[in-house]
């Protein structure tokens, strides 16, 4: 029967269930060019108005995997794992926890992304490690992951390529904010690298992509449900975002921030306690510890014995970057002209901080894009960021900017200071908020 890409709309914007097969058709179409974009438009609308079984969303999910190359690491004798975060401010936990899994044995194709609205993206913040590829060729990608057990790139062009078709339409027709879409557009990509096991860090708070709880927590639910449905044994955290995960914000401070981690040197508690929350729960899903107390006790180990560390000086001198990155970063690593504190002004307790400010603050430092290619300075941003809850009075430094020139600092720090609320105190909340766990953990 020929198949008519006009019919799977028509069934989809009549609420009528889409079978299998014909999601895979509609896909495949999409990727070879035979599905106009006018009706991939018209499709994502009517996705966004009516939703899709959870049936569907694993169908959709894996025919966008299947669209392009599916990495096949069953040559490695060790679990393949990752992590995925939806996404906040100072949130560098996948610079840490790829060499802390690579180190206890696992392996870690990460596949992340840039920048998006006011959060930062992994990929530029790698960036700025002079000569590191975040796009190599397949070959030395699977190489690196194989010799030195971890690699954190970009999404080439042949991993689940219908997304990239999908998601720029969605983009210019109001189609993005979809569960079901979002769901298959991130887990696609995830899926298409091959993996046993996943852990999602779903954020919540007013510097996360979804700031409401319930909603964040529909999220997890969705992706934890598709993705174990679709065979990967996936768990989720969802963490809170109403301030900094590390102390710092933008793409070398962040970068400084992970080495002085991995090193010893300065550990932000609450980055610590993520990454370690994140990472054990991989382990035991793995199969690679057998509870959470031994997993931790694993995690900790690849710290202070220094192997953590040294995994990612390996893994960013493999993908082009200098061999010394851990030892010399100061030699490498961009620095900004004018480095300097931003004091408060009046006395108080943090009371709250407005991250999506703070993150956009970064943005117009010249940190981020306004624009789609845009170049970005990977010099710039804030770091030594003060927690909620830090007692301050006039000249107590609330961080530091670091910017082009004076002008940009000065404007910097008065955002800072605004994005900054002082009180007569702030409630305690929890880290980890909420643990989605798959049958049997």
């Amino acid at each position: 029967m020929t198949f008519l890409p006009q019919e799977i709309i028509r069934q989809k914007r009549d609420g009528l269930p889409l079978a299998g097969e014909d999601i895979r058709h509609f896909v495949a179409g999409m990727t070879d060019g035979s599905v106009a974009p006018a009706q991939v438009g018209a499709f994502a609308m009517a996705v966004y108005f009516n939703g899709m079984t959870p049936e569907e969303r694993v169908a959709l999910t894996l025919a966008m995997r299947d669209s392009g190359t599916v990495l096949d690491w069953s040559h490695l004798e060790g679990a393949v794992v990752d992590k995925h975060s939806t996404g906040g401010i100072g949130d560098n936990v996948s610079l840490m926890l790829a060499p802390m899994l690579a180190a206890c044995g696992c392996f870690v194709p990460m596949i992340s992304g840039r920048g998006l609205g006011h959060s930062g993206g992994t990929l530029d913040k790698l960036e700025s490690i002079p000569g590191y590829q975040t796009l190599p060729d397949r070959e030395l990608f699977r190489q690196t992951v194989a010799d030195v057990g971890c690699a954190i790139i970009g999404q080439t062009a042949d991993l689940a390529p219908a997304d990239g078709v999908l998601y720029g339409i969605r983009d210019v027709t109001a189609t993005v904010e979809n569960l079901s879409l979002i769901v298959a557009s991130i887990l696609s990509k995830k899926l298409a690298a091959g993996l046993d096991t996943l852990v999602l860090d779903v954020k919540t708070g007013n510097g996360a992509f979804l700031q409401d709880f319930e909603q964040a927590r529909e999220l997890a639910e969705a992706l934890t449900s598709v993705a174990n449905g679709a065979g990967v044994r996936t768990a989720a955290l969802i963490t809170d975002m109403n301030q900094p995960l590390a102390t710092a914000a933008g793409n070398a401070v962040e970068i400084r921030n992970a080495i002085d981690f991995l090193t010893g040197r300065c550990r932000d508690p609450r980055l610590l306690e993520v990454t370690l929350s994140l990472g054990e729960t991989l382990l035991v899903l793995a199969g690679e510890a057998p509870d959470m107390a031994a997993a931790r006790a694993k995690l900790l180990a690849t710290l202070d014995n220094g192997h953590a560390a040294e995994r990612f000086g390996r893994m960013a001198a493999a993908l082009g970057g200098p061999t010394d990155i851990v030892e010399r970063m100061e030699r490498h690593l961009p620095a900004a002209s004018v480095v300097r504190d931003v004091v408060a002004e009046s006395e108080g307790v943090v009371a709250a901080i407005d991250l999506r400010g703070l993150g956009m603050t970064v943005v117009a430092l010249g940190g981020g894009r306004t624009r789609p290619g845009e170049a970005i300075d990977h010099r710039v941003g804030f770091d030594q960021l003060v927690p909620l809850g830090t007692s301050v009075r006039p000249g107590t430094p609330l961080g530091r900017v670091h910017a082009r020139n004076e002008a940009e600092a000065e404007h910097g720090a008065t955002r800072l200071r605004v994005a900054y609320g002082l009180g007569p105190g702030c409630p305690a909340t929890p880290l980890i908020v909420d643990r989605l766990l798959p049958e049997g953990f």
